[in-house]
C-alpha cells in the first residue's frame, strides 16, 4: 500500500454541480412580458462565442443545437481534421501505429451506443484491456483520442464508449434521467468488450475520470469480483457538507426537476478556468465542439447528487485494487473527497497519488510534462497489477 500526497496544496470543496444560491450566470436570457391578464417568461439561449480563428462555416456548425445525436456526429465530423492538428502534445505526439475502431451498437434499451477501441500495433501482445469511463463535460473522441493512444502503445487495448445523450450516442444531450440506468448501459458494454475472444483471461481495467470515476466505482460496486483494477482520476465521488445544497434549495430543485426534468436550471459555476491549469490548454478545449457545456439539467443535477451520497454510503465495500490520482489544487472535485475514498475503501491493494499543483484535467490540461509523468503512472501501475496477475 502506498499513500503519495501533498497535505499543504489541498483546496477547496467540490463546487462544479452546486452552490449555496442562484445569483449566477445562466445560459440563457429571461424576460418578463405583461399583457392584460396574462404575465409569461420567455427563455432565449445565448449563442456561442465564435472560435478564434475559425472559418465562419465551421463556427456556423459549431453553434448548432446539439439536443440530439445526427446533429451532434454531423459536427463532430466537421470538426475531426481540424482537432487533430491542435497545437497539443496528445495530438501531436501520439503513436502513429495504434489500431482504432469506431462503431455504434444498439444496447438493451434500445439506444445507440458510440463506441471505440484503440489496439497496440500488430505484433505487440497485448497485456489487458482499459474500460474508460468519461466525464460529465466529456467525450470519448477528443483529448482521451491521444490518452487512449499511449496506453495501447504500452500494449494495452483500450474501449471507450459515449453514454446515452452524450458524445455521439443516442439520447437528450447532457440528460440522464437515472445514473443506475447509464451504469447499466457501461455495464452492458464492458461485458461484451471483455467477452471478445482476443482478450479472454486478460486483467481488465476501468478507468474513470471525474464523474467517470462515479460511474466506475458504481460498476465496480454492481460486479466487484469482475474487475482486476480500477483507476480513478479526480473522482466525483463525495460532495463536500459545506457546498451541499440547502434543505429550502433542495425542495425548490427537486419540485422543479418534476414539472421539467429536462430544463438546463440546476446551480453550476463556469469551469473553465478550473478544469486546465495551462492557460494555451484551456484555450483548446473549445474545439471539443460536442461536450456538454450548458448548466446541468434538473434530473440530471440531482441524480449526480444521489449518485455521490449512494457512493459515499457504500465506499467501504470498494474492494478492487486501486489507483487514486488527483490535482492538490483542484477547485472542481475536491482532493480531500480522494483521501476519504482512500482511507475508508477496503481495498488491501490501494494507492493515492496527488499531483502538487494539479488542476483538475491532469491528464490532458497540464504542462506537457506532467502530463506524460501522469500517464506514465497509470502504465505503471497497471504493468505491475498485470505481472501479480
Amino acid at each position: 500500500m502506498e499513500l503519495s500526497m501533498n497535505t499543504q496544496s489541498l483546496s477547496l470543496p467540490f463546487k462544479s454541480l452546486i452552490n449555496h444560491s442562484f445569483n449566477h450566470q445562466l445560459p440563457f436570457t429571461t424576460k418578463l412580458i405583461t399583457k392584460p391578464r396574462t404575465t409569461r417568461l420567455t427563455v432565449t439561449a445565448r449563442r456561442k462565442e465564435p472560435i478564434e480563428g475559425l472559418s465562419d462555416d465551421l463556427n456556423a456548425i459549431a453553434s448548432y443545437n446539439l439536443d440530439f445525436a445526427y446533429t451532434r456526429r454531423k459536427v463532430r465530423a466537421a470538426f475531426a481534421e481540424v482537432q487533430q492538428q491542435l497545437d497539443h502534445c496528445l495530438f501531436k505526439n501520439a503513436p502513429a501505429a495504434i489500431r482504432t475502431e469506431e462503431w455504434y451498437e444498439r444496447n438493451s434499451r434500445g439506444m445507440e451506443i458510440f463506441c471505440k477501441s484503440w489496439m497496440p500495433e500488430p505484433g505487440i501482445p497485448i497485456k489487458a484491456s482499459v474500460c474508460f469511463c468519461h466525464g460529465y463535460g466529456d467525450t470519448c473522441t477528443f483529448f482521451f483520442e491521444g490518452i487512449a493512444r499511449r496506453i495501447a502503445a504500452a500494449g494495452y487495448a483500450v474501449f471507450a464508449m459515449d453514454y446515452p445523450g452524450f458524445g455521439l450516442s443516442e439520447g437528450l444531450h447532457g440528460y440522464i434521467p437515472n445514473f443506475d440506468d447509464l451504469v447499466d448501459d457501461v455495464i452492458e458494454h464492458y461485458r461484451r468488450v471483455k467477452a471478445r475472444p482476443d482478450l479472454r483471461g486478460l486483467p481488465r481495467f476501468l478507468l474513470g475520470q471525474s464523474m467517470g470515476g462515479a460511474v466506475s466505482l458504481k460498476v465496480h460496486l454492481k460486479e466487484p469480483n469482475n474487475w482486476d483494477g480500477v483507476v480513478l482520476v479526480a473522482p466525483m465521488c463525495k460532495i463536500a457538507d459545506d457546498v451541499l445544497p440547502s434543505d429550502a434549495i433542495m425542495k425548490v430543485l427537486t419540485l422543479l426537476s418534476n414539472v421539467m426534468p429536462k430544463a438546463k436550471l440546476f446551480p453550476n459555476q463556469d469551469l473553465a478556468e478550473l478544469a486546465f491549469r495551462e492557460p494555451s490548454k484551456r484555450n483548446l478545449a473549445v474545439y471539443n465542439v460536442i461536450c456538454y457545456e450548458d448548466n446541468p439539467r434538473l434530473k440530471t443535477g440531482l441524480e449526480l447528487l444521489r449518485t455521490t451520497k449512494e457512493i459515499e454510503s457504500q465506499v467501504q465495500k470498494v474492494s478492487a485494487p486501486l489507483l487514486i490520482l488527483h490535482g492538490a489544487a483542484d477547485k472542481v472535485t475536491d482532493p480531500l473527497v480522494s483521501q476519504f475514498l482512500y482511507e475508508k475503501a477496503s481495498s488491501k491493494d490501494k494507492t493515492l497519488k496527488l499531483y502538487e499543483d494539479g488542476y483538475h484535467c491532469i491528464l490532458e490540461g497540464e504542462p506537457d510534462d506532467r502530463i506524460f509523468a501522469v500517464h506514465d503512472d497509470i502504465i505503471s501501475w497497471l504493468d505491475f497489477r498485470c505481472q501479480l496477475k
